[in-house]
């Protein structure tokens, strides 16, 4: 996915732009960047940060950019390309971050070069930098805000954007149907927009407001206003509440950790079990568990304990090999606390299914007695089309399609299993319970996890396979789809 910080201030703004990007570690493992405004030209730095956190891989840069007395920079964590990028245009010099994912970039790419519009640096494989497009695209209208404006126009996808111009100005664009957050806090003397809410206090900052779908707004050390107004109803990503958002952050007044927990809860009440101990997966499963113990009345354990964060999140590495050792490598189980116990392990998502696999059979070897999993969210069906929160862009990577391709062949009926109470959807939860050997195995219902978010704009695409921004889209083969198709099924 990623995330950004930007920061305008009246003071040296190194330490803020530092540690508020930092902040984002938790969204992105494979590029880090900064780049500051010193009143006179920019400063720019990226790092892979792949192999090494953000905060080890750019402290020399922060030593640097430090005796600059710089009063606005952007950051970015991204899993994506080199950013941010530096731009010389007919709006003068800015630098450029993104976050999201452009759907038709090819098409954009191909009709800007039709029209002599643009050049591109192109990589190895022939492909360009959405960051790079996005720039082009800003310069091809009169002004900034008009660029923004038509960014958001013309992409299908999303792409929440931050752009600083010389002379100490930022903007902050949220993408058009709010898929992804944008905070903008207040601090003395100075004012921050934020992918996570969770950086601003330690910085000293407080929350201002969420800006909406669509929304520009120009910030500057005194204040911030408003150029582009917002576009309509947020479609916010359901799964940053599930699991890629970090606990201490609020989208649009709802925090995650509060959300996690009542997601337990509603478990705990739709899927009740016998059991002895309840525990959550490190990190993500731990408030879900947490819930879910407080519900069904079951003592919360912890038969496994993370050893460090300095781990990369394990659903990221495209090798299978990699993920597995990761998985394996972080986490320590408690041998004394499994013995002899039933137990229910809540986690957040099954994506591919092979490390919760690895994880009950270790519990099994370590002579637990019952095995149980309960999952925050509905079955994943669909890759997302909108942030990636997954490297990986193989629809057989779900665990669900392997299990519906094995149950019906290719050409399956996908949408027909998103029912709970219909025969093909228990058909595959059976399968995927028997693929992980586990006693029993269920997953929360999309109203359910809906009621425990407590927002009416959010993106459930990958549940569903409906875009909830677009009315009467679908991803089943269906061209028009609409309340009159046959093969709709409505929550």
């Amino acid at each position: 996915m990623g995330g950004f910080f930007g920061v305008v201030t009246k003071e040296n703004c190194a330490a803020s732009l530092f540690y508020g990007t930092d902040y984002h570690s938790h969204l992105g493992t494979v590029r880090g960047g900064l780049a500051l405004w010193d009143g006179q030209e920019f400063h720019r730095s990226i790092h892979d940060i792949s192999n090494s956190p953000f905060r080890t891989r750019f402290e020399t840069d922060y030593e640097r950019f430090g005796k600059l007395n710089a009063h606005s920079g952007i950051g970015v964590i991204s899993d994506l390309d080199d950013q941010p990028l530096l731009f010389l245009s007919h709006h003068g010099t800015y630098a450029l971050v993104t976050v999201g994912i452009i759907k038709n970039i090819g098409e954009i790419v191909k009709d800007l070069l039709g029209r002599h519009q643009g050049q591109f640096s192109a990589m190895q494989s022939g492909s360009v930098t959405q960051t790079e497009v996005v720039g082009t695209l800003i310069n091809s209208q009169d002004t900034i805000e008009d660029g923004l404006r038509h960014v958001q126009e013309i992409i299908q996808g999303s792409c929440s954007i931050l752009l600083l111009k010389e002379g100490d100005v930022l903007y902050a664009a949220r993408d058009k149907h709010g898929r992804t957050p944008i905070v903008v806090g207040r601090g003395k003397d100075c004012f921050c927009a934020a992918t996570e809410s969770c950086a601003l206090p330690n910085l000293g900052f407080e929350t201002l407001r969420d800006l909406g779908p669509g929304e520009v707004a120009k910030i500057t050390a005194t204040g911030m206003e408003t150029v582009v107004e917002p576009s309509g109803t947020a479609s916010l990503c359901a799964f940053l509440y599930v699991y890629y958002g970090y606990p201490a952050s609020s989208y649009q007044g709802h925090n995650v950790e509060q959300v996690r927990y009542r997601c337990g809860e509603q478990l705990a009440k739709a899927n009740p079990v016998e059991a002895d101990i309840v525990a959550g997966i490190p990190d993500s499963g731990v408030a879900h568990a947490l819930g879910f113990a407080h519900a069904s009345g079951i003592r919360y354990g912890r038969p496994f304990v993370k050893y460090t964060p300095t781990w990369p999140r394990s659903f990221m590495p495209t090798s299978q090999a990699e993920r597995s050792m990761i998985a394996e490598m972080k986490l320590i189980p408690i041998p004394s606390i499994i013995q002899g116990q039933r137990i229910v392990f809540c986690d957040d998502s099954i994506v591919r299914g092979t490390q919760l696999r690895n994880q009950a059979s270790r519990m099994r070897d370590l002579k637990a007695s019952e095995v149980h999993i309960r999952i925050a969210c509905p079955p994943l069906l669909y890759p997302c089309n909108f942030i990636g929160f997954s490297r990986s862009r193989n629809v057989m990577d779900l665990v669900t399609r392997r299990v519906i391709r094995d149950l019906e062949g290719d050409q399956a009926p996908v949408h027909l299993y998103r029912d709970p109470d219909g025969d093909r959807y228990k058909a595959m939860v059976e399968r995927i319970r028997d693929f992980l050997r586990i006693d029993s195995l269920a997953f929360q219902r999309i109203e359910d996890l809906k009621k425990a978010i407590g927002l009416k704009g959010v993106c459930t695409y990958c549940w569903t396979g409906e875009d909830s921004a677009m009315p009467g889209s679908c991803s089943h083969g269906c061209t028009s789809c609409g309340q009159t198709c046959p093969s709709r099924i409505h929550e």
